[in-house]
């Protein structure tokens, strides 16, 4: 079987963005698919970038065999329609790894119209169990293979993790967007009576007009690459928490909890810290029964969770943490999943 996928450009930027994307494409290598397009760029402009892509995209295509595997990864935004057409043309089996899903995203209601693209792929690489759920009752047809976890790739196999003593403050991290659209709740976290914590916050966006920095549990520590900022996050917990209310993760950003994999959890697993997650969030179910972190109702209950925990089932966490980390870092539940879909082709 002729294993291949066509690389393009990934806008660098501060923000994790293409991680996800150019990590995929490492763990495509790892497996056996070869690049029939140019070697992968990162370049910054959206125009020179779409450029290159182009190209790219068209010199993969030309060189695609007649009857081969092509693994792709969606949005694919203007060149998925390009893409995929020939490849149908071409007699090929199509893997779609699928990041992000516009529709529950709230950036397009209508599915009839996005589920018309995925039913263009032959097997789909979905985030989880209730994304899987959400495609089947939407009437994709195709076979479907859960990741469970998005891979962090890196070379850097150190790790410094402490345990923290008792009555002293747990260190929780959020990394990502930290403006109100997307993160509102942050700066309603010192209204609570109960806060023996500190919220560690990495990422753009943040409104410092919104903390008073006197007795503030929020210590901004600024934006960082996607590369530095593995070294740079110091802490005891990483926060998967999204919207605009701290009862529940609410509004657009905050309601897509209910089926993705935000990337950040695989950050923060990558920086040795267990997870505080919403409970009724996709990925709780992962965390917990694989006791990876601590599910919570809303954010109010943290300090109480915290209090609560002894130093075993802390240490248990951090134990299981660093033996997922081994696989993230080098590809292995993506690897996983393309194993299970070529079995499907």
């Amino acid at each position: 079987m002729s294993l291949f996928y066509i690389s393009r450009n990934y806008k660098s930027s501060n923000n994790a963005a293409s991680k996800p994307k150019t990590d995929c494409e490492v763990v495509m290598a790892k497996n056996g698919f070869k690049n029939l397009g140019f070697k992968q760029t990162t370049h910054a402009s959206s125009a020179i970038g779409a450029i290159i892509s182009f190209f790219g995209i068209t010199k993969g295509l030309l060189w695609l065999p007649r009857k081969s595997v092509l693994a792709m990864q969606y949005p694919l935004s203007k060149f998925y329609g390009y893409v995929t057409n020939v490849a149908r043309i071409k007699g090929c089996k199509v893997i779609l790894i699928v990041h992000d899903v516009k529709t529950l995203m709230g950036k397009t209601k209508n599915i009839k119209k996005e589920m018309q693209k995925f039913s263009k792929a032959d097997v789909l690489i979905v985030h989880n169990d209730e994304m899987k759920k959400w495609f089947i009752t939407n009437g994709y047809n195709g076979k479907i293979v859960p990741l469970y976890l998005f891979d962090y790739m890196s070379f850097d196999t150190s790790l410094e993790t402490g345990l923290i003593k008792k009555n002293e403050k747990y260190e929780i991290v959020f990394a990502g967007g930290l403006g109100k659209e997307k993160s509102a709740f942050i700066y309603e976290m010192d209204n609570f009576k109960n806060r023996n914590f500190a919220l560690k916050l990495y990422g753009n966006g943040f409104q410092k007009n919104e903390v008073n920095s006197e007795n503030s549990v929020i210590k901004y520590q600024g934006v960082f690459s996607p590369d530095e900022v593995v070294k740079k996050i110091k802490g005891n917990f990483g926060l998967v928490w999204n919207g605009n209310s701290v009862e529940e993760c609410a509004g657009d950003f905050g309601k897509y909890l209910l089926y993705n994999n935000p990337h950040k959890t695989s950050l923060y697993i990558l920086c040795g810290l267990p997870i505080l997650v919403w409970k009724k969030a996709a990925i709780a179910k992962f965390i917990t029964s694989n006791k990876l972190g601590i599910a919570i109702n809303t954010l109010e209950e943290v300090d109480e969770k915290l209090r609560n925990l002894s130093t075993e089932e802390y240490k248990e966490m951090t134990d299981n943490v660093a033996e997922t980390r081994e696989k993230i870092m080098e590809g292995g539940f993506l690897s996983e999943a393309l194993k299970k879909a070529l079995q499907m082709v």
